[in-house]
């Protein structure tokens, strides 16, 4: 249970709506827009691609802007909670007035750029939030991050449930998460007003020139890499490599029901054990995921649920921990965090990008089309690309991990 006035079900509750506008789109939003309007899937892959360079710069100007609001933070956040929620709405509850690949980049350009502004001074209020429990930042992190859990577990399997009661599922799930915004928007309220008297802006460069916050950077970019992977391709490789269709939602539901689950017992193991040992045993468990998949093949959806089990409790020690840590660092050097968490967010949406801009393209040269009969190279190539790359990329975010010296207090 929190601590009586700590308001942390508020926290668990805002984290919900920020992931519930992060992963979920890149799952489902390139699918849709390419089964419903025909757009390339290379072209959306590389559309995201591009709004993710201009991430490049305004994730650490939002930052900086973050850190200068003083009492106007809470009016700020209510302004980039309504963008937020105008943005979903026309993604998905609005016909494109125009091309639709230029009102996919429209929404989705207001569509993160309010998730950034939103996720940095979250974050960034949650490092004197920290101070003031006893549990410190891994308290904090573990209802933040099982409420951001639940979050995308209900955004992702929300348009596969609603297909069955309505002709239009993401219309109607675009106007739910709206008012979901709003009445997340309104319980914070409190939290924003106390955080009026903040620190002092911390430079850009404080935070670039420390070693330990530049290594937990990269460690955050190359341990999301697996995940923005497996993100990207799930919807493919459920229905074309696994042959189920109307599986995929079921499936999402099993993954992130189990990291969110799993999120309270990582942080129980990392006061154990340390931090470093329980995202280290989280890794290994995931390699094992991935290359169980390599060996899947038509009709193993029952292997493939336990595989999601497995690898989603492994989400919730990268999604608890990591930020933990990170913002550990942050009220160590830069106290306000608005800049620091810039970077942060800028990492986390990278990783994605990056994923879409890259696999897209190369599974639609092996010949792989959505939604059509591939032949065996081509789905040969998508389970490569599913489960090999992650692989790799988890191996290398290990080595990093291991050559990191980490704050256990």
């Amino acid at each position: 249970m929190p601590p009586p006035g700590a308001r942390l079900p508020a926290f668990a509750l805002f984290g919900a709506i920020l992931s519930g506008a992060g992963l979920p789109i890149y799952i489902y939003a390139p699918k849709y827009f390419a089964d419903t309007y025909g757009v390339s899937l290379s072209l959306l892959g590389a559309v995201l691609f591009g709004l993710r360079l201009f991430d490049v710069v305004q994730d650490p100007a939002l930052g900086w802007v973050a850190e200068r609001l003083g009492r106007a933070r809470g009016i700020a956040v209510a302004i980039g909670a309504a963008l937020l929620a105008v943005s979903m709405l026309g993604l998905f509850a609005m016909v494109p007035p125009f091309s639709p690949v230029v009102w996919f980049a429209l929404t989705v350009t207001g569509l993160f750029t309010a998730f950034s502004f939103l996720t940095i001074n979250f974050y960034a209020q949650g490092v004197s939030k920290a101070a003031r429990l006893p549990g410190g930042h891994v308290q904090l992190a573990t209802w933040r991050e099982s409420g951001a859990l639940l979050g995308v577990c209900l955004a992702a399997v929300a348009p596969t449930l609603l297909a069955g009661v309505s002709d239009q599922p993401f219309a109607v799930f675009g106007w739910v998460f709206a008012a979901t915004v709003m009445v997340a928007t309104l319980g914070m309220i409190p939290e924003w007003s106390a955080a009026a008297k903040t620190e002092a802006p911390t430079p850009l460069g404080t935070i670039l020139q420390d070693r330990l916050a530049r290594r937990l950077l990269l460690l955050a970019l190359v341990n999301a890499a697996p995940l923005a992977v497996s993100s990207t391709l799930f919807l493919f490789y459920v229905e074309s490599r696994l042959g189920a269709p109307g599986w995929e939602g079921p499936l999402l539901v099993l993954f992130f029901l189990s990291a969110a689950v799993s999120s309270p017992a990582w942080g129980w193991l990392a006061g154990r054990i340390g931090t470093k040992r329980a995202l280290l045993c989280a890794m290994g468990l995931a390699i094992l995921s991935f290359a169980t998949v390599l060996g899947l093949g038509e009709g193993d959806i029952a292997i493939f649920a336990v595989v999601c089990i497995a690898s989603g409790a492994t989400i919730g020690a990268d999604l608890t921990l990591l930020p933990a840590l990170f913002a550990r660092r942050m009220a160590a050097i830069a106290p306000n965090g608005g800049q620091g968490f810039g970077l942060w967010s800028l990492v986390s949406k990278f990783t994605l990008a990056l994923a879409a801009a890259t696999l897209l393209p190369l599974l639609e040269a092996g010949g792989f089309t959505a939604g059509a009969d591939n032949g065996a190279g081509a789905l040969w190539r998508l389970t490569l690309l599913y489960a090999l790359v992650p692989c790799i990329l988890k191996l290398v975010a290990i080595g990093l991990l291991i050559a990191t010296p980490l704050e256990e207090s």
